[in-house]
């Protein structure tokens, strides 16, 4: 029989524009794939916290703009693995697209975020956090499935 383990929830949120463009951050003094492109906001669901919750309280917190649940587009659920056992590396990530926002995004964290910055999915900055890439790059190409699995053997 194989252990249980318990995964760790994230919330993303992809501010798009009206010219399909999505609005990404640089990471810079986090500890984790810093020197990268990233989802404008993003970060774990907090305890007693729903997805929505947790989305819309970092892009107030990352981004300093106001959204609301209802506007909140799911594109992809991310289940994904480092394949090491360790707990900490099994996530699942929920990623939306917001087209609706009040206020004017701008970098809330600067120890956390060294520039914001608009690129159209067809043009993607380098370097992007790996998994990110795959769903942006997937989204631009329109073949984004709505259950995703990154680092797992594939399934018949």
């Amino acid at each position: 029989m194989t252990s249980r383990y318990q995964v760790i929830p994230a919330a993303y949120v992809l501010l798009t524009d009206h010219h399909q463009r999505v609005l990404l951050s640089y990471r810079r003094g986090t500890g984790y794939m810093d020197e990268h492109w990233a989802a404008g906001a993003a970060g774990h669901v907090e305890a007693g916290e729903s997805i929505h919750a947790a989305a819309v309280r970092e892009a107030h917190e990352e981004l300093g703009v106001r959204i609301r649940a209802q506007h909140h587009l799911p594109l992809t659920v991310l289940h994904r693995s480092a394949g090491n056992g360790q707990p900490i590396d099994e996530r699942i990530d929920i990623f939306f697209a917001v087209r609706t926002w009040t206020g004017t995004p701008a970098i809330q964290e600067p120890h956390k975020a060294a520039d914001l910055g608009w690129f159209g999915l067809d043009d993607l900055p380098e370097p992007v956090v790996p998994h990110e890439h795959y769903v942006l790059t997937e989204l631009g190409r329109g073949s984004l499935p709505a259950v995703t699995s990154l680092g797992f053997p594939p399934v018949d």
